[in-house]
């Protein structure tokens, strides 16, 4: 178990990267519709998913600083 302190951190962070899978399934929706061509959508798709990681990656590392604090009993 992890210190009572951290509770508010780890879910923000876990609330917050909620939020960015379910902008990127919006966004990733609405461009599958919208575009016809199946080479542009590809293409737009793609940076869209690499836009997404390259947004979720920060949250990430704060997680597993996070992890990493509660595994050596930080408090």
């Amino acid at each position: 178990m992890y210190s009572p302190a951290l509770q508010p951190l780890f879910q923000s962070l876990l609330s917050t990267l909620a939020d960015l899978n379910l902008a990127y399934d919006r966004d990733r929706e609405k461009l599958s519709e919208s575009m016809k061509d199946a080479n542009l959508r590809t293409r737009a798709l793609e940076k869209l998913k690499q836009q997404h990681h390259e947004r979720r990656e920060p949250y990430l590392q704060q997680l597993a600083i996070l992890q990493d604090r509660i595994q050596r009993g930080w408090h």
